[in-house]
């Protein structure tokens, strides 16, 4: 985290629980948790602590563990963002909200356990387009969804890479084709 901006917001965790505590998906950012053996400490501490008060309205802010902590519960989930103690509550909320707002987005409202576990990759993907390294990235839960499922601002599907297109031609095949496709293109734009 050296040479960041000493004013830039930073995540140091976004996490996902079950409504037992157990981790479905899980992002640190920092190294306060380097191991597993610490992260899971952590979260089960975090969970023995907000597990029983009622953030299924609205979405809870505590301190806890020297970090602020913001979660809500959709189904039977818990969705976590922390930072530090001298973090913006308001952000760390913001991003919380694309966390859960993003993941109902991609699961077709259908959040709950069995089919995060079925599209984690989407799940991932998502926490992956919301925080990078602790840095906020976006924070827009349909351009998060729309960039999970590589979908155009207007809903069409994003163009294939010329890599994936390429099957089973070599590079150079590729190549002369496109070569010659935008020849083709250009004489008939001329000729018009």
């Amino acid at each position: 985290m050296a040479g960041i901006d000493p004013t830039l917001p930073i995540v140091k965790n976004l996490l996902l629980l079950d409504s037992e505590g157990k981790r479905i998906a899980v992002k640190y950012y920092t190294p306060e948790w380097s191991t597993v053996a610490s992260q899971a400490s952590f979260e089960k501490a975090l969970w023995n602590k907000t597990s029983r008060t009622n953030a299924r309205a609205e979405a809870e802010i505590i301190m806890f563990d020297n970090v602020v902590v913001v979660y809500k519960y959709i189904g039977d989930l818990m969705f976590y963002v922390t930072g530090s103690l001298d973090e913006n509550e308001l952000i760390l909320y913001t991003v919380l909200q694309a966390f859960y707002e993003s993941v109902t987005i991609l699961l077709r409202q259908q959040v709950e356990k069995k089919t995060v576990l079925e599209n984690l990759d989407l799940v991932l993907l998502a926490m992956d387009e919301i925080v990078d390294g602790g840095i906020i990235l976006e924070t827009e839960p349909a351009m998060i969804a729309s960039r999970v499922t590589m979908r155009g601002a207007d809903g069409e599907q994003a163009p294939v890479p010329i890599t994936e297109q390429v099957g089973l031609e070599t590079g150079l095949e590729t190549f002369s084709k496109a070569l010659a496709s935008a020849k083709e293109h250009l004489a008939r734009s001329l000729l018009k």
